[in-house]
């Protein structure tokens, strides 16, 4: 974990980050070797641009600004994005892959949570595919297989409508106050979508837990449900604005991203909890192993890879895998890293590895349905 730590520190900090180990190679997978392309090699566009399509999923348009992503592909390549279910969970994309083999409607590629790519990994649902740029994606952010690659990450953070809740909580503490009643949502459940699952973690680890003990999480949240202050509907950005969900606990780049989109409509702070070390995790970019398009899925891969497609995360608040190395080479403007939070938070983060996820997702599996009652 040494080389991205360092990466990372050379921006942020000094403070070790723990990132997932990467998984082993799978079995199962199809017969082709793991290579690299150029986005700029003539073939690939070429091969792509006769496929014509490439399948995604679980991509909404607001999330990490994949609106603007995709959008900017199909304009630069011609190549149309059939992007299905954006509001699925990581759980479902996977599932999606299970159920569509070998039709033209299956995903192509997949955004999910590491412990999810690990899944997918281990049941050779993901093919090997290493893009030009994978040297500079730090070596603890992607499997050595080319099985996934990480493409950005956050930090677990409080979204807040300040039209409702006219105080912002500071700290998971502050959530327990009363005038936080029926205010308090996650973007979907933890037995399924990673920010969910992450907010959870962050929760442990500012109660007596730590990452390798999610217990105090969940009993976090069978208190916050007793309270009455768990709102079980899984918030959107509708519903962040409309005051439905009016506090959130999500993804810094989605609440920071929503501020921005809803100013002058209505305010949301986006607060990195007070008291506690803050908790972060990357999501991972894979290609099934039954793509439909599989060379529009390498170019789209490509894309997301290069100096261009990593600056259209950043300007969604999401910081790219490739953030280090790009800072180091200068082609960050500093107009959108003033636009970023402070960088103290990121150098304090933990992140969980492969076995702490498996854990603490075997612990969930176990008893939030029963511990969690709102």
């Amino acid at each position: 974990m040494r080389d991205f730590r360092a990466a990372v520190s050379a921006c942020v900090g000094r403070r070790e980050l723990m990132l997932l180990a990467g998984a082993g190679t799978a079995a199962g997978l199809l017969p082709r070797a793991a290579r690299a392309a150029s986005a700029t090699d003539a073939t690939l566009i070429k091969a792509a641009q006769a496929e014509g399509a490439v399948n995604t999923i679980a991509l909404p348009p607001d999330w990490a600004n994949y609106g603007t992503i995709i959008g900017t592909f199909e304009k630069k390549y011609g190549i149309r994005v059939n992007n299905a279910a954006p509001d699925d969970s990581s759980a479902q994309e996977l599932q999606s892959i299970r159920s569509m083999k070998g039709q033209s409607r299956g995903p192509d590629v997949v955004d999910v949570g590491p412990s999810f790519a690990l899944i997918g990994a281990s049941e050779g649902l993901f093919r090997p595919y290493k893009v030009a740029t994978w040297d500079s994606i730090p070596a603890n952010m992607k499997d050595p297989g080319g099985l996934w690659w990480g493409d950005y990450f956050g930090l677990v953070s409080f979204g807040v409508n300040r039209s409702v809740a006219k105080t912002a909580p500071q700290s998971w503490a502050d959530l327990k106050k009363p005038e936080y009643k029926g205010m308090v949502s996650l973007n979907n459940s933890p037995l399924g979508a990673a920010a969910a699952f992450a907010a959870v973690m962050a929760a442990s680890i500012a109660n007596g837990g730590s990452l390798d003990d999610i217990m105090p999480g969940i009993q976090y949240f069978a208190e916050l449900a007793k309270l009455g202050n768990f709102n079980p509907t899984s918030a959107t950005a509708a519903s962040i604005v409309s005051g439905q969900t009016p506090v959130v606990i999500n993804w810094d780049y989605l609440n920071l991203a929503q501020a921005k989109k809803s100013k002058g409509m209505v305010t949301i702070d986006t607060i990195i909890p007070e008291g506690a070390t803050p908790y972060g995790a990357y999501y991972c970019q894979a290609i099934s192993s039954y793509a439909p398009h599989p060379r529009a899925a390498e170019l789209w891969e490509e894309f997301l890879y290069s100096d261009a497609g990593q600056i259209l995360f950043l300007q969604g608040f999401a910081h790219p895998a490739r953030f280090a190395d790009m800072v180091k080479r200068g082609v960050i403007s500093k107009e959108l890293t003033a636009d970023l939070p402070p960088p103290g938070p990121y150098a304090e983060a933990l992140f969980a590895n492969n076995e702490q996820s498996k854990k603490a997702q075997a612990a969930l599996a176990a008893n939030w349905t029963k511990m969690v009652k709102a």
